[in-house]
C-alpha cells in the first residue's frame, strides 16, 4: 500500500475492512448461487419446457437475484456509512473537517491499485495471526496534517491569551489611576478641611482673646474707678453702664460667634474642643460679672 501512502497501522486497518467486504461478497455470491440451485433443482426436472415456462422460470430467477442483489448493495452502503461515521466522530474529537472526493470512487486507476492489492499483498497478509479481541479505532494522533493544525489551534489560543493579557494590564493601570486620583482627592479633600478647621479655630482665638482684652480692661478701668473721688462717682457710674452695654454686645457678638461655630464645627472634632474653650471661658466672664455686680448699684 506503499502507493496510497497509507503508515502501517492504516495499511492494517484496510485490509481488515477488505477482509469484511470480501467476506460479505463471497456470501452474497453463495447466496445468488443457491437462487440458480434451488431453481435447477425444483424446476428443471423436465426434459422438455415451453418458451412461456422458460420465460417465468427465468423471470422468477430474475426476481429473486435482483433482491438480493440490491439488499447486499443498500446493506454495503449502509455499512460504509457507519465505517464513515466512526472515522468522522474521532476527527470531530480533534476539531477536524474531513472532505471527500467523489469522483475518486470511480479512477480507474486507483481501482485497479486496489485490486492489485488484494490479489498480490492482501493474499500474503493472511497468513498473519489475528488479533483476538475487537480491533478499535486509535486516535488521528499521527501525521503531519494533524499536528499542523494543532498547532495552529494552540497558536491561535496563544495568541488569544497574550491578547487579554495585554487588555488585563491595561484594565489594572486604569483601574490604579482611578484610584490615585481618589487618593490625592481625599487628600486634598483633608488637607482643605483642615486648613478650614485651623482658620476658623485661629479666628475664634483671635476674637475670644480679644474679649479677655476688653474685659481685662474694664477691670482695670474698675479698679483705677475705686480711687477717684466722689465728685466722679456718677462719671463712674455711667462709664460702668456703658462698658455693661458694651459687655452684652460682646456677649451677643460671642453668642453668634458660638452660634456660627457651631454649625460650622459641628461634624469636626474641632467643634467639641472649641466648645469646651468657650464655655470655660463663659464660666470665666460669669465670675467677672459676679464681682463686678458687688460693685454696681441696685437696679
Amino acid at each position: 500500500m506503499a502507493e496510497f501512502g497509507f503508515n502501517e497501522h492504516h495499511q492494517n486497518e484496510v485490509i481488515n475492512y477488505m477482509r469484511f467486504a470480501r467476506s460479505k461478497r463471497v456470501l452474497s455470491l453463495k447466496t445468488i448461487d443457491s437462487c440458480f440451485e434451488e431453481l435447477k433443482d425444483s424446476r428443471l426436472v423436465e426434459e422438455t419446457f415451453t418458451v412461456d415456462e422458460v420465460r417465468e422460470m427465468l423471470d422468477g430467477l430474475q426476481a429473486v437475484v435482483r433482491g438480493e442483489v440490491e439488499m447486499e448493495l443498500i446493506n454495503t452502503a449502509h455499512t460504509n456509512v457507519l465505517l464513515l461515521r466512526q472515522l468522522f466522530s474521532q476527527a470531530e474529537k480533534f476539531y477536524l473537517r474531513l472532505q471527500s472526493d467523489i469522483s475518486e470512487l470511480e479512477n480507474r486507476e486507483l481501482l485497479e491499485q486496489v485490486a492489485e492489492f488484494e490479489k498480490t499483498d492482501f493474499k500474503t497478509t493472511d497468513k498473519i495471526n489475528q488479533e483476538t479481541s475487537k480491533p478499535k479505532l486509535a486516535p488521528l494522533n499521527e501525521g503531519s496534517g494533524v499536528s499542523e493544525l494543532l498547532n495552529k489551534e494552540i497558536s491561535r489560543l496563544q495568541e488569544e491569551n497574550d491578547r487579554l493579557k495585554a487588555r488585563l494590564r491595561t484594565l489594572e493601570s486604569q483601574a490604579m489611576s482611578v484610584l490615585d486620583e481618589k487618593t490625592r482627592a481625599e487628600r486634598a479633600l483633608r488637607d482643605l478641611q483642615q486648613v478650614q478647621g485651623e482658620q476658623q479655630v485661629s479666628s475664634s482665638s483671635q476674637e475670644i482673646s480679644s474679649l479677655e482684652d476688653t474685659v481685662a480692661a474694664l477691670k482695670e478701668d474698675y479698679q483705677r474707678s475705686l480711687s477717684v473721688s466722689a465728685a466722679s462717682q456718677k462719671d463712674l457710674q455711667d462709664n460702668l453702664v456703658s462698658a455693661k452695654h458694651e459687655l452684652l454686645r460682646v456677649q451677643e457678638q460671642l453668642a453668634l460667634a458660638e452660634k456660627e461655630l457651631d454649625k460650622k464645627f459641628q461634624q469636626t472634632a474641632a467643634y467639641r474642643n472649641m466648645k469646651e474653650i468657650l464655655t470655660k471661658k463663659n464660666e470665666q466672664i460669669k465670675e467677672i460679672r459676679k464681682r463686678l455686680q458687688r460693685y454696681e448699684p441696685n437696679e
